[in-house]
């Protein structure tokens, strides 16, 4: 009886072990380099990317101590974001205006704060506007802060674009004055006046291996291609358009997820990233969540115009890093490459604002393949028909002979 039973928890504690993440199921590892402190920051290189998952859950640092304990170091995943912060100024507005030159608003600000955007919203829809924006201490010697500054709003059953925020560096006067210059009277609804300020992240620029352009005159639109060496974090793609004409079209950026091989070809499946407005009239740059990809694409609708010459396009990403806390002194190596892992739940999470904001960066050595073949789709252990049958077999047989010893006793 009692061999049985340690047969059976045998076969069970086998089942178990294979349903735990285990170090040698982590394809790579990369040793870590002069541990010194209890805190250190790990930089991710841009070639590591391609062995991780997408969310990122399979990166775990495994460290070897002198007494040969195995223990894991936790760690917070931090991207190095810009940090903007806006603050919306008070003011009255003492002023509106006209004469022969145009129609006048004139705010005051009652402290002395410097402020750097003006966010105007006019009652017009269509409109395409030139402003000059002044500023005095007195109201009697006037400065001039921006001039010809284009502003435009498009409202029809195809385009809904506006353009009406001013932008300007960091000024500080007690009193604003707006000129525009129209045939019609502009009706100002709202406006608000912004200090906003940035904190720059540190970020990467990734080249572009292979730039394509397509015009699908069909569909009326532009389709431009990315290939990247591997997949990085992007987050950041700003594009250059060699016409110095005036344009808005409507424009959608998207990443491929996956592709598919068919008899008719390979069939590629792409998420949108965010769809916008290419326009003449600001920098044309796109920002949206950090983001694993490898392939871009980039729909201009043309409409019926002309198509654009698409120059240069630059793909951006913000450093990812690894804040890691090492408790116990030994040789560590980050680990990764395991397609069945879960993100790891460490204390850190819960008090990340007690964690130092800065620590010392640590190398990584070269890349090493630990030698484990990825498995491949249906082929793993418990997918085996054989294997099944046999651990099938042996729990039929122990719980058949508990059965027939207990009804033998009886």
């Amino acid at each position: 009886m009692n061999w049985r039973i340690k047969l059976l928890g045998t076969v069970l504690l086998f089942c178990n072990l294979h349903a735990f993440t285990q170090i040698k199921d982590y394809r790579y590892k990369r040793e870590l380099k002069d541990i010194s402190s209890q805190w250190h920051t790990i930089q991710l290189p841009d070639d590591i990317y391609r062995h991780l998952n997408e969310d990122f859950s399979d990166i775990r640092i495994y460290g070897l101590t002198p007494a040969q304990d195995t223990v894991e170091a936790p760690y917070l995943l931090r991207i190095a974001t810009n940090k903007i912060s806006k603050r919306t100024v008070e003011f009255k507005t003492i002023n509106r205006a006209s004469n022969a030159n145009g129609y006048y608003f004139s705010f005051e600000i009652p402290t002395a704060e410097a402020v750097n955007q003006i966010q105007l919203d006019f009652k017009q829809l269509n409109f395409d506007w030139k402003i000059k924006l002044e500023g005095s201490q007195n109201q009697q010697d006037w400065f001039t802060v921006l001039n010809d500054y284009r502003i435009l709003s498009i409202k029809n059953e195809l385009t809904s674009f506006k353009f009406t925020t001013l932008k300007f560096s960091d000024a500080k006067f007690r009193y604003y004055r707006i000129s525009i210059n129209s045939p019609v009277q502009p009706e100002l609804l709202t406006a608000s006046i912004i200090n906003e300020q940035l904190k720059p992240g540190k970020h990467l620029t990734y080249p572009v291996k292979k730039f394509t352009t397509i015009e699908k005159k069909e569909t009326k639109q532009t389709i431009v291609e990315l290939l990247l060496e591997h997949p990085v974090p992007v987050s950041s793609l700003e594009i250059k358009i060699n016409d110095t004409v005036d344009y808005y079209r409507p424009i959608t950026i998207q990443y491929l997820t996956d592709s598919v091989k068919t008899e008719q070809g390979w069939m590629y499946n792409y998420q949108t990233l965010l769809s916008g407005t290419l326009n003449s009239f600001e920098k044309q740059q796109w920002e949206w969540e950090s983001r694993l990809v490898q392939k871009l694409r980039i729909i201009i609708d043309n409409q019926d115009n002309q198509a654009l010459s698409v120059g240069e396009v630059m793909l951006q990403g913000y450093v990812h890093e690894l804040l890691a806390r090492f408790s116990m002194p030994g040789t560590y190596a980050l680990y990764y490459g395991n397609k069945n892992a879960s993100r790891p739940v460490y204390d850190l999470n819960h008090f990340a604002d007690k964690v130092p904001l800065e620590a010392q960066l640590v190398d990584m050595g070269e890349e090493l393949n630990s030698g484990i073949q990825e498995p491949k789709v249906g082929e793993s252990f418990f997918d085996n028909k054989w294997w099944l049958w046999i651990v099938m077999g042996i729990i039929i047989v122990l719980l058949g002979g508990f059965t027939f010893s207990m009804l033998k006793k009886k």
